[in-house]
């Protein structure tokens, strides 16, 4: 039953990425022509009204569950996050932006053992140390943009927000949970707007949009994996969303990653799924040793 668990968890990550990296996509098209502060306002803004009709569709008891200090903080830790995924989005390829938002996982390692007392097993140290590898060659220290700190910045919001949703009770319905984050996000991101608001077009909102849906499933899925298994189960499988956007990039921006990219991205991916390949390397052997 806790094997069915993770793998679901891992798969609604896997899904959650894709939801993530078309979101990416859509805002590599907005190519910065809206404020970074006003378009996370407007963004979360718009999430509100997807997310008003559910959330009184819940039961009156539910309505005040997840108006709390951990909802408030992960939803500051958001517009810091957004606004610092648009800046390196705008400034860098969508691989080498999202070779750094990949980070998150490796520092969920860390922090699921201080900040939750788990115990991941040694296997994940070394897959964990093989992806930081593979983003140091992605980034590649001598090719540095400054761009790149904001993607830091963004996978560290990232990695504190998904540690504080294992904080969250586990009966809290996830409606709810959306509903005060989203809340809990506009008086901080309208104030930072207000210093740079200018008239945006409705092309750009469109994309917000759009952007807006895909970041809302996201986080729907980010929140039910979580609370089906550890951080330390499941944190390898955010890599997926990597080969998403290389792919994208490739397809839609001419982003064709070079030898080393390519290779770090490869070191990134591959240790997500060691024990699929495993198994089914094993029931090959098995097959093939099998007396005619």
């Amino acid at each position: 039953m806790q094997q069915k668990s993770i793998s679901q968890a891992i798969l609604l990550l896997v899904l959650a990425n894709l939801l993530a990296s078309l979101s990416d996509v859509s805002l590599k098209v907005l190519n910065g022509e809206v404020p970074t502060f006003q378009y996370v306002f407007i963004r979360q803004f718009i999430s509100l009204f997807f997310i008003l009709p559910f959330w009184l569709k819940l039961p009156k008891e539910k309505y005040r569950e997840g108006c709390c200090k951990i909802t408030f903080w992960r939803a500051q830790f958001i517009v810091g996050g957004s606004a610092c995924a648009m800046v390196a989005i705008t400034h860098l390829t969508l691989a080498t932006a999202n070779a750094m938002f990949y980070v998150a996982p490796l520092m969920m390692l860390p922090m699921s053992i201080f900040l939750l007392k788990e115990t991941p097993p040694l296997g994940k140290y070394i897959a964990t140390g093989i992806g930081f590898i593979g983003v140091l060659i992605v980034l590649r220290p001598d090719q540095f943009h400054w761009a790149a700190i904001f993607a830091l910045g963004s996978a560290l919001t990232m990695a504190v927000c998904n540690i504080f949703i294992r904080r969250l009770p586990p009966e809290q319905h996830l409606i709810s949970t959306l509903f005060w984050t989203t809340i809990m996000t506009l008086p901080v991101a309208f104030l930072l707007a207000l210093t740079q608001w200018e008239s945006v077009s409705w092309t750009n909102i469109m994309w917000i949009v759009a952007i807006n849906i895909f970041v809302l499933g996201y986080h729907a899925l980010v929140v039910i994996a979580y609370k089906k298994s550890a951080v330390s189960n499941i944190a390898l499988a955010e890599y997926s969303g990597l080969a998403f956007v290389t792919l994208f990039g490739i397809l839609w921006f001419d982003e064709i990653p070079d030898l080393l990219t390519a290779i770090g991205i490869l070191l990134i991916v591959i240790p997500m799924m060691p024990l699929p390949w495993k198994k089914w390397l094993s029931k090959k052997g098995s097959t093939s040793e099998t007396p005619l």
